[in-house]
């Protein structure tokens, strides 16, 4: 048994660098990448679907979902930071380091805020892995990965400081203390061979 932790699939946010909102869903590409994402897990045995509630991750767990057969069960501690009056304006027209160690978004969540919620996140997620007999699948955010990655997970010297995490990819943790990372931000699904079967990693 293990924990599969997923961002969502690409968004128009995501390729033209918008701050985004929360009912912003998967592009086209977002939607082909959830569709390749489920084909990558069908055979996998997942037992438990968590997504967050945002409109982007939760189109990406119901595209694992119908691969599965496993429902989702919505999660808004897993939702991405909260960038309030920031939300819909593009990156290269702020005048502000968006993730700056001690910028605090109006009307959003400043770096401490956020962490509290994700660690309340991880203690859902340890929760419903320890009542999930196969796979537990988690669809999330960029931002909540690298929280977790960074304050929870166990990295090898190699990997600590990895923050970017691609559309769809697939980390996966043993579901034990220390929470070892034997896959991080794999997308081998976006770049599969013509036979699914043949695709490594899980």
């Amino acid at each position: 048994m293990s924990i599969l932790i997923i961002r969502h699939g690409e968004t128009a946010g995501n390729a033209n660098r918008v701050v985004q909102r929360p009912d912003t869903p998967l592009s086209e590409r977002g939607l082909a990448q959830a569709a390749q994402l489920g084909t990558r897990l069908a055979e996998s045995r997942i037992g438990r679907i968590l997504a967050s509630d945002y409109a982007r991750a939760a189109m990406t767990a119901e595209s694992l979902s119908a691969a599965t057969g496993i429902p989702v069960v919505l999660e808004p501690l897993l939702r991405e930071r909260n960038f309030g009056e920031l939300r819909g304006r593009r990156y290269d027209d702020l005048e502000v380091d968006l993730f700056g160690p001690d910028f605090a978004p109006p009307g959003g969540e400043d770096w401490p805020t956020f962490h509290e919620r994700v660690d309340r996140a991880w203690s859902r997620i340890r929760q419903a892995a320890s009542e999930t007999a196969d796979d537990l699948a988690v669809v999330t955010h960029g931002l909540v990965l690298g929280s977790l990655a960074t304050r929870h997970l166990a990295l090898d010297d190699e990997t600590q400081a990895v923050m970017g995490f691609g559309n769809t990819s697939v980390t996966i943790v043993d579901p034990v203390p220390p929470w070892r990372v034997w896959l991080l931000n794999c997308t081998a699904h976006l770049d599969a061979p013509a036979d699914p079967r043949a695709i490594s990693g899980i």
